[in-house]
């Protein structure tokens, strides 16, 4: 999936319809401004592959986010994998069927996430710019939601099921997030997530489990694996933003500081 440079675009994220600015800009967030972009997209993709592996060797217990605003312990599912954007087609090609990318990803307990948290950049969600949001969990759930702009909307697609409100995907991003790098908010939800960290409420990835594809919506749900009809991602990481791995008896393992990984 890419996203196109058009004017209704440019304006969106500009001001004005500067279509070579946009183009320009997508072409630094997806590494085409690099002297070789395949090799740079190798490169970059075997780095996500291994941090993907690191995580799922650790075994964490849970995910921990430290910042302004933010006291966020996610609990994660027995044996869950971590995963990124690579792929493989049923003829062995590799390829990254998302551009841009810069996370590795993983759906966490639906039922185990405990805190406040507060988003570091804007979100859109059904063509709506929510600002400021906080949202607080108990139990596993979202059981209160504040914003200076666009709150309704978050409410609103939390009632749309039983389990939106729970979380479907915790994503790790780094401080060299190409698409953070052109300092721009794109209104776009597949750039917007890539420049840092950030969770979603709503459906989670049955492929993250062992067979989970293979799964029914209560065998999921009983992994662990959220399932709803929304997924909206939102941004909380950043360079004042801490990241740790928990372990069963709650010890931290470092895995983000100011926006520099620390996971081998």
């Amino acid at each position: 999936v890419v996203s196109a440079p058009n004017e209704g675009w440019a304006t969106q994220v500009f001001g004005e319809p500067d279509l070579d600015r946009l183009w320009d800009a997508v072409a630094t967030a997806t590494r085409l401004d690099a002297d070789d972009p395949v090799a740079a997209w190798k490169e970059h993709a075997a780095q996500l592959g291994a941090r993907a592996r690191a995580l799922s060797a650790r075994g964490f217990d849970a995910i921990r986010f430290r910042g302004p605003g933010t006291e966020l312990t996610i609990g994660l599912v027995p044996g869950g994998r971590w995963e990124c954007a690579g792929a493989e087609t049923a003829k062995g090609i590799a390829h990254v069927p998302n551009l841009p990318t810069e996370e590795v990803f993983t759906s966490p307990d639906w039922r185990r996430a405990e805190g406040t948290v507060r988003t570091t950049a804007p979100l859109l969600a059904a063509g709506t710019r929510v600002d400021d949001l906080e949202l607080r969990f108990e139990g596993g759930k979202i059981v209160d939601v504040q914003a200076s702009a666009g709150a309704d909307i978050i409410r609103q697609q939390l009632a749309a099921d039983e389990q939106a409100p729970s979380l479907g995907e915790i994503a790790l991003v780094d401080g060299d997030s190409a698409v953070k790098k052109t300092g721009l908010v794109f209104h776009d939800t597949l750039f917007d997530e890539n420049t840092t960290c950030h969770i979603a409420f709503g459906s989670g990835f049955p492929l993250t489990v062992e067979g989970g594809d293979a799964l029914s919506r209560e065998e999921l749900l009983d992994a662990g694996v959220n399932v709803s009809g929304v997924h909206t991602d939102f941004m909380i990481g950043g360079p004042e933003v801490d990241v740790d791995g928990l372990d069963a008896e709650a010890q931290a393992t470092p895995i983000l500081r100011g926006d520099v990984w620390q996971l081998s």
